[in-house]
This record gives structure tokens, sequence and C-alpha cells, in this order.
């Protein structure tokens, strides 16, 4: 198999992982940054495991109110219960969401030059609403909100998410428009 020969992948806590100085050119991040307990000691860690004038790239959520695919499931599956928002700033989903908090974040790391960009590209829940559905309803935010439903509360929650996803089925398949940050920062 030809590729590259110089990329590995690994899985270990940034906030805390002995990560080799001044090795890496680029770190990518697809929504997991937003997560992390300390996001200033994580980002400052892989910074310093960064060359000078390296890049950052995150892709983080905005708010949850920009975020129809997961507003939509939500709504679908509270069955008649008020839920709660994430907390802004706290680690989750939307932990990153605000750019006031990325900009702090990152500066506080020690990276220069962040920008924001917002992103809204179709997000592609299943080729038709019965394979969205087999996806969206293992999903563990759907595990989570019905897991102390009883049986009829259950089924209805499932029946309007069923609905929510055939709404939305397009040519291309089911689709939603989420909104995200496209965070890019650098190394000094």
């Amino acid at each position: 198999m030809e590729g590259p020969d110089n990329v590995t992948f690994g899985r270990a806590d940034a906030q805390i992982y002995p990560l080799a100085g001044q090795v890496f050119d680029v770190v990518i991040s697809q929504f997991a940054a937003m997560f992390f307990a300390d996001p200033v000691a994580a980002c400052a860690n892989i910074g310093s495991s960064m060359r000078p004038g390296g890049r950052l790239t995150l892709l983080t959520w905005q708010e949850l109110r920009d975020n129809e695919w997961l507003t939509a499931i939500r709504a679908a599956l509270a069955a008649g219960r008020s839920l709660p928002e994430p907390p802004a700033g706290a680690p989750g989903p939307f932990g990153l969401a605000d750019p006031d908090v990325v900009l702090a974040t990152l500066t506080g790391a020690g990276f220069s030059d962040v920008t924001l960009e917002p992103v809204r590209e179709p997000l592609h829940l299943g080729a038709d609403a019965a394979e969205a559905f087999s996806f969206v309803s293992g999903l563990g935010i759907a595990r989570g909100l019905l897991n102390d439903l009883d049986d009829a509360s259950r089924a209805s929650a499932l029946d309007k998410l069923s609905a929510v996803l055939a709404d939305h089925q397009t040519a291309e398949g089911v689709r939603f428009y989420p909104s995200a940050w496209l965070v890019t920062a650098r190394q000094p």
C-alpha cells in the first residue's frame, strides 16, 4: 500500500500526555477539543509539541440553538420534558461554541492568529429515513434521552424521531445543516 510513511495515530489524554517537543507541523481536531476538562491545559500541552509556526485546526459546534439536527432530535425525544441546555463553556459538545471562549482558550494556551470561520455543510444521517432512524436512535444522546421513559413514552418519542427524520429526507438522503466553527491558530 502506498501512502505517507510519516503519519501515526495514537490515543491519549491531550491534557497530560507527555507529547514530544516541537515535532508537529499541524494538529487537527474534529469535534473533540470541546470535551477537554481543562481546554487551556490541553491546548498548551498540544502547543508544546508543535514547531514554531505550526498550525492548529479545530472543528467545533456552534451554539445548540444553531444546530437544528440536534435541537430536532432533542425535541422529538423530549417526551414532554423540559430539557436543560448544556452550560456554556463547560466540557461537552458546545464547550467551544462561544468565539470569546475559543479565543481566550487558545491565546491562554500560547497560540496566536486565532480565527473562526462559520461552516454550514450538510450533515448526512442516512440514505433514507429508515437508515437515519437506525443510526440516530443508537446515538448516545438518543439513548440517554430515552433511558428514563416508560414504554409508551419511549414508543411515542421514537415515532416523533422517525417523523422528524422523514421530514428531512431529500434525494441525497436525510440531511440537516448544522453550524460549526472552523478554528485556526498558529504556534508562535
